[in-house]
């Protein structure tokens, strides 16, 4: 056998050729001229990576919040060491100069957050799921409406690079007419136990 080959089960199989992928942006415009100050609110598991990517993208987070000033602090301290630090996030509705709330405790702690910011006028992002219940997500969207203020759900799925790219991909003609897809993706969701359907 020789070394342009592998063996695979009892046939020889010769080398595959390298397939480079064409080239196609699949990152979402940044915003040309706007920079609007972030707030954090929660600062547990996922809050790492929000706040990495803000960071990366250039995005200023002012303000973290969190029931443990010790853990929003060390946050502050990674990522953002002039944000300010708050254990109540309510305060930080009282400054003008935060306009995005990233609304990021869990679930069941999530809804009494979003409708005080909403309140307050601000706009939202809200890690998903956003509600554990849909009449009190369009309560939400109708308190968001009424107070002219944008709400986003972060459906990162929608953006991420893979999707992007074949989405992007498929409407530039490079994959053919798709017909069917067939999707499977698997983590653990066992902390939904319990939570009504």
């Amino acid at each position: 056998m020789s070394e342009d080959s592998i063996e695979y089960g009892l046939s020889p199989e010769k080398k595959t050729v390298k397939i480079v992928p064409p080239k196609v942006d699949y990152l979402p415009p940044k915003p040309k001229n706007y920079n609007p100050a972030i707030a954090l609110i929660g600062t547990g598991g996922i809050s790492e990576y929000h706040l990495k990517n803000y960071q990366d993208c250039g995005y200023r987070v002012v303000a973290l919040s969190n029931r443990s000033t010790e853990k929003a602090e060390a946050m502050r301290d990674k990522f953002y060491p002039e944000a300010k630090v708050y254990k109540d996030y309510r305060e930080i509705l009282e400054r003008d100069d935060v306009e995005v709330m990233d609304v990021t405790p869990h679930p069941a702690d999530r809804l009494p957050i979003l409708f005080t910011c909403l309140e307050a006028g601000k706009n939202i992002l809200s890690q998903k799921p956003f509600v554990l219940d849909l009449k009190d997500g369009k309560k939400l969207v109708d308190l968001a409406n009424q107070k002219k203020v944008r709400f986003a759900v972060n459906q990162n799925g929608r953006w991420a690079p893979h999707f992007s790219y074949i989405r992007n991909a498929v409407c530039q003609g490079l994959i053919g007419d798709v017909t069917s897809i067939d999707f499977s993706l698997q983590w653990d969701q066992t902390w939904i136990k319990g939570i009504p359907s």
